[in-house]
């Protein structure tokens, strides 16, 4: 006689698997692609009917996945309280079944859930700006409406002369970026914390926790509700299309941008680091010496932040300005870039148990602002 079946389910907030097959304790499951889009590579699913069994998860075509150098050395998160996300045993061969991704795990209990990186649910998202926006000297508003009709929450905080705009998830799989905003809301909004107070004092902050919430609840990697990828609108957003990158430029014309932080995931890179705005047309070598000051600073402050690995910087005239932070350096003269931290782990300092964590997210940001309040010359 057979085993019972585990079975699996993903029809939940940012939920995104197919089952192909269970037989016992053995599934080949496959991604969806983001609605109206080739984009595929985050996964959420629940295993249950598992207690006592290791269950072997095999998830195929991923050399079809938007980016398949991310599956060599990559570990899957798994959680069975949903709080404490750890890695399971995990190994890719692009060879079988069109690229397969094979995960091991022996849950404790009779549920096990399974994420491409710590989700962030879009109910957290609401507990966040919740308790934010009662913080003392803390402003909420809403930006405009995604085109599922969600709210793009902005909290403004601080009373000094520079203005800050700090945003995340432009690309919904990316849930790092909205750990990373916890821990950047949490100091900044922390009254006796004196690097926020001091930064309240200097800057006007305008974050933006979520940018895509209706793809971050819909589980797509890249888009929002139409396959829209979010940054490559800011040139010329439309309400049609991009009705969030349109809300968040126009209340950014409406404050100017002395600082822009746009916080990312990479999939291949195993390591946090930052992009710049080389290739501007407006570029001057102060401009650009103000950034690297940002880095080094950072680099200093933190050994989970690196500058040996990154992203090639884009020749004299060739950034592409519809991305955002090619977009809003050229627009504001802004000291602009885009933080990207790893599905993977930072190398540098890895972590066996964890990877990449949504604890480490938090403790960057307030590195980061740290490193903000230095660059600021304070």
């Amino acid at each position: 006689m057979s085993e019972n079946p585990i079975s699996i389910d993903a029809a939940f907030d940012s939920g995104n698997v197919e089952v192909v097959s269970i037989e016992g304790a053995m599934a080949r499951l496959r991604i969806r692609k983001d609605k109206d889009s080739d984009f595929l590579q985050w996964f959420h699913f629940r295993v249950g009917n598992c207690a006592g069994r290791e269950v072997l998860l095999e998830i195929v075509d991923l050399e079809a996945s938007a980016y398949p150098q991310g599956w060599p050395g990559y570990r899957a998160c798994v959680s069975e309280d949903r709080a404490y996300w750890g890695r399971a045993e995990t190994g890719y061969d692009k060879a079988c079944n069109g690229g397969t991704l094979t995960i091991r795990y022996a849950p404790a209990g009779d549920l096990a859930w399974f994420a491409y990186f710590a989700p962030y649910s879009h109910e957290r998202h609401n507990d966040l700006v919740a308790e934010a926006a009662l913080s003392e000297g803390v402003s909420h508003r809403t930006l405009g409406h995604s085109l599922d009709g969600r709210a793009i929450d902005c909290l403004d905080l601080g009373e000094g002369e520079k203005h800050v705009w700090l945003y995340a998830r432009q690309h919904p799989g990316e849930s790092m970026a909205e750990w990373w905003m916890e821990g950047a809301l949490e100091m900044l909004c922390d009254q006796a914390d004196p690097i926020a107070r001091k930064l309240r004092q200097l800057c006007s902050f305008h974050v933006v926790p979520n940018c895509n919430p209706d793809g971050s609840f819909r589980g797509h990697l890249r888009t929002n509700a139409v396959g829209t990828n979010l940054n490559r609108e800011w040139d010329n957003p439309t309400a049609e299309r991009s009705p969030e990158v349109l809300a968040i430029r126009n209340a950014m014309d409406a404050t100017g941008v002395d600082f822009a932080m746009d916080v990312h995931g990479d999939e291949a890179i195993p390591a946090n680091f930052l992009a710049g705005f080389e290739g501007i047309p407006s570029w001057t070598d102060e401009l650009g010496a103000s950034y690297e000051r940002y880095r080094q600073i950072l680099k200093r402050r933190t050994p989970d932040f690196q500058t040996k690995l990154g992203y090639p910087a884009a020749r004299p005239g060739k950034a592409n300005l519809s991305m955002s932070t090619n977009q809003v350096a050229e627009r504001f003269g802004a000291c602009a870039m885009t933080l990207e931290m790893p599905f993977k782990d930072h190398d540098p300092m890895r972590d066996p148990d964890q990877g990449w964590s949504p604890e480490r997210c938090k403790l960057l940001a307030r590195d980061c602002m740290g490193a903000l309040l230095e660059w600021l010359g304070e």
